[in-house]
């Protein structure tokens, strides 16, 4: 009696150099629907899984393999002499090899405006069952949903058959498979019905990238992005020149791009070490470039810059004078990359809808020992209907514009975060301290520039009114925070003291 291999599969890649290999090596292959018509219309004899089951496919097609004589074939267990007298009394051949992929379901709901009932279409049913019967017998045979296992097996069977630990490889593949593919679903169903924090949370995500290795040398990184690309991110960017990304540059490019989005005018974003150094809006990339290089150009040195302009000759030509890491932008001019590419090691990533209003089911996610905290990502900066400015001094309208642009960096900053500003330009930014004086104090230390008449944005609230002893040390014309202390009178007292204008936004920007 012939071995029996029953092929069914939506990605036809291989499949006819698999079935005429199979039948080489005594196979007889059974098939369903379009594989059938694909296999015999490259002369590949083939019989259809009805003259198998006694049965037709029926209902559009959405019962074809799931019979009794199907999955009995895949589940008897070749040693158990019961499962064998019951095969043959009832006149059921056991099914050796499996090759099966699914209905394309993350094709289907990636199309825009895709309907429900087209997307439950793709929903394969019979395929997974197949899948699963298969690799739960893995002792027994073989099952393969990845085309990239084909010569594998091929090569094995050419060499007396297929091992029991490549049929153990293949039963992990098939299982990883139809998670990753009822995930899928599962999710697109929780968006269509607006649930946001499901009672079991699953997330299926696809391997971009093997890193040479991860935050240090010593430990070993995976880059992977999320199974439907999100416009504006990293991980659909073009790379068009450069060396591959490393663990650090994604992650610290990802928080360039992070900032970069709160802005809409010609901006400047550079990033070391996961915190913004130097940030600035202008009327032209290349004077806005001009001013966050300004801001620190020694923090600048290695590290990421982001635009959300076309990257011209007059950007370029600062940027080579100095060692940036990358540089990431809508586009780039051809003169622009002429002088960009004169160093062969700085990458250039082109990423055209990197303005785009980034839209996902995703979260803000920090993985823990034993568990994953998933929160919403942080979308507000200021709330004008909650803002209150709490002092006599009223800020004037340039002064509330930079407060607004201080904030908005501080969102993307360490905590504890403060950062100085002044002509929509950073001057100082303290961040990552573990009281708020202290970073307080490191942001006008670190200003460059003379900091008399800047703005200053916290985080958080004041907790002592030492931050406004210190900024108007500094020279600190108006402060944004959040209020809500038990002491914010001192730290308004202070300011009126000083005359110094302090609006609460009422709301606190933590980034830990």
């Amino acid at each position: 009696m012939a071995k029996k291999a029953l092929i069914s599969v939506s990605d036809k890649t291989g499949i006819v150099d698999l079935a005429k290999n199979l039948i080489k090596f005594g196979y007889e292959i059974i098939s369903t629907g379009g594989t059938l018509k694909a296999l015999n219309e490259a002369g590949v004899k083939a019989v259809d899984i009805s003259s198998v089951t006694g049965f037709p496919e029926c209902l559009d097609g959405r019962v074809k393999t799931l019979h009794p004589k199907v999955h009995a074939g895949l589940l008897a267990m070749r040693g158990n002499e019961e499962h064998m007298n019951f095969l043959k009394s009832m006149n059921i051949d056991p099914i050796d090899i499996v090759v099966v992929n699914l209905y394309p379901f993350k094709a289907t709901v990636s199309k825009p405006n895709v309907d429900l009932q087209t997307a439950i279409e793709n929903i394969d049913i019979g395929g997974p069952t197949m899948l699963r019967s298969a690799a739960k017998n893995y002792q027994d045979v073989a099952v393969m949903v990845d085309p990239s296992d084909y010569a594998k097996v091929l090569e094995e069977l050419k060499n007396g058959g297929i091992t029991k630990e490549t049929k153990f490889y293949l039963m992990y593949k098939v299982y990883q498979h139809t998670s990753y593919y009822d995930t899928l679903i599962a999710n697109y169903l929780r968006g269509k019905l607006g649930i946001q924090f499901p009672e079991q949370f699953t997330m299926a995500f696809d391997k971009a990238q093997d890193m040479r290795y991860g935050e240090n040398p010593h430990q070993n990184a995976v880059f992977y992005k999320e199974a439907f690309d999100v416009a504006g991110s990293l991980a659909v960017a073009e790379q068009l020149h450069g060396k591959e990304l490393s663990y650090n540059n994604i992650n610290d490019t990802n928080g360039a791009l992070d900032l970069l989005r709160e802005f809409s005018e010609p901006t400047v974003v550079a990033v070391k070490h996961a915190n913004p150094c130097g940030v600035a809006t202008a009327k032209t990339i290349s004077e806005a470039f001009f001013k966050a290089n300004a801001a620190d150009p020694t923090s600048i040195f290695g590290g990421i810059v982001a635009a959300n302009r076309t990257i011209d000759k007059e950007t370029a030509e600062q940027i080579h004078k100095i060692f940036i890491e990358i540089v990431v932008a809508p586009d780039f001019t051809e003169e622009a990359l002429a002088i960009l590419k004169q160093k062969a090691n700085i990458r250039l990533l082109k990423l055209p809808t990197i303005m785009n209003e980034v839209l996902t089911s995703s979260f803000d996610m920090k993985k823990v020992l034993g568990g994953l905290l998933v929160q919403e990502f942080d979308r507000k900066v200021v709330d004008f209907d909650k803002c209150k400015t709490v002092t006599k001094k009223q800020p004037t309208q340039t002064q509330m514009d930079d407060m607004i642009f201080a904030m908005k960096v501080v969102k993307h900053t360490k905590s504890n975060a403060i950062v100085i500003a002044k002509d929509k330009t950073i001057l100082g930014i303290g961040g990552g301290q573990v009281n708020r004086i202290r970073a307080t104090k490191q942001a006008i230390e670190h200003s460059l520039t003379d900091t008399n008449g800047a703005v200053l944005a916290s985080d958080a609230f004041f907790p002592f009114n030492d931050c406004v002893e210190a900024a108007n040390a500094g020279g600190i014309s108006a402060i944004l925070q959040p209020g809500g202390s038990v002491r914010d009178q001192e730290s308004i007292d202070a300011c009126d003291k000083y005359g110094i204008a302090m609006v609460f936004s009422g709301d606190r920007h933590f980034k830990h």
